[in-house]
């Protein structure tokens, strides 16, 4: 089957800064992918384009299996983009957004856009500047999938949202998704992402970190702690993504490449949140060459 999103080597570069360098990725169709990263990881520009919005740097982008910049008339109309700060006509009203999306949209299914916003109760004659957020977010969510799309890109959409906004903008989410609708979905809330998402990419640094099924990702992540000892053995096997030391104790974060024979280490499991965190505060390169010249120096 033909990746949803698949990049290989992508990388965007303005000036002499990298936003986002060598990332290679594929998310399957179907499913429901997080994508986590601070702010400046190359998460928005990731999703800038994998619609066609702008151009690559080096390497290659491919949603369902073509280059949105190359074929946009056959790529666009399967793609649903909901951007972070929501795009919306403020002095339309929201019947007027649904007049928008009909013309513009050679798939438009009004009845379910219509459908959805009845649901949330969100009036059509009133004008989407004097919508809450949460209920411009509904609308523009509503937008996005009365284009019937293959797959949905959602830049950030729920990180302006209050905590009930945001669990009636995930129900929507998920209520689509079970439908068979491909979502990529970006957020700083990994409580929200648990929730909906089976696929979990992490960006930092402007790189991949790891892309894989959420499941597989946390059966592979462990904490291991022993007795004080140096991590070599470990990491000469396993990937060793954090190493503390107290007076008699070595805790490690790792990446597993399959058991831990070393019946001194005791293994726990991790948590989703647990694990994006040793990723995210994972020393940049030049954090790297900075330590590595001190240690030479000294």
């Amino acid at each position: 089957m033909t990746a949803a999103l698949r990049t290989v080597a992508l990388g965007k570069r303005y000036g002499r800064q990298w936003a986002l360098r060598d990332c290679t990725l594929e998310v399957p169709a179907g499913r429901v992918a997080a994508l986590v990263g601070p702010n400046g990881a190359g998460k928005t520009t990731l999703l800038h384009l994998a619609v066609g919005l702008t151009a690559p740097t080096a390497g290659g982008v491919e949603v369902f299996g073509l280059a949105p910049r190359a074929r946009p008339a056959e790529v666009l109309p399967r793609v649903g983009f909901l951007a972070q700060d929501q795009p919306l006509y403020r002095r339309f009203t929201v019947a007027d957004m649904l007049t928008v999306g009909r013309k513009l949209n050679p798939r438009w299914d009004d009845a379910l856009a219509r459908d959805r916003l009845a649901r949330l109760g969100l009036p059509l004659d009133r004008a989407v500047g004097k919508l809450s957020g949460g209920q411009r977010a509904q609308v523009a969510l509503a937008l996005a999938l009365g284009k019937r799309p293959d797959l949905l890109l959602l830049d950030e959409p729920v990180a302006a949202l209050d905590p009930l906004a945001r669990r009636e903008f995930l129900q929507v989410l998920m209520e689509s998704a079970a439908e068979g609708l491909g979502v990529v979905f970006s957020s700083h809330v990994i409580a929200d992402l648990e929730r909906v998402c089976d696929y979990l990419i992490i960006l930092a640094r402007g790189r991949v970190q790891v892309a894989d099924e959420i499941d597989r990702i946390l059966a592979t992540h462990k904490l291991l702690v022993g007795p004080r000892r140096d991590p070599e053995a470990v990491a000469s096997v396993h990937h060793v993504l954090r190493c503390t030391h107290t007076g008699r104790e070595t805790t490690l974060l790792v990446r597993t490449n399959g058991p831990v024979w070393d019946q001194g280490w005791e293994v726990h499991d991790l948590s989703l949140e647990e694990i994006v965190l040793a990723y995210l505060g994972q020393p940049s390169e030049t954090q790297v060459a900075a330590r590595d010249h001190e240690e030479v120096s000294a």
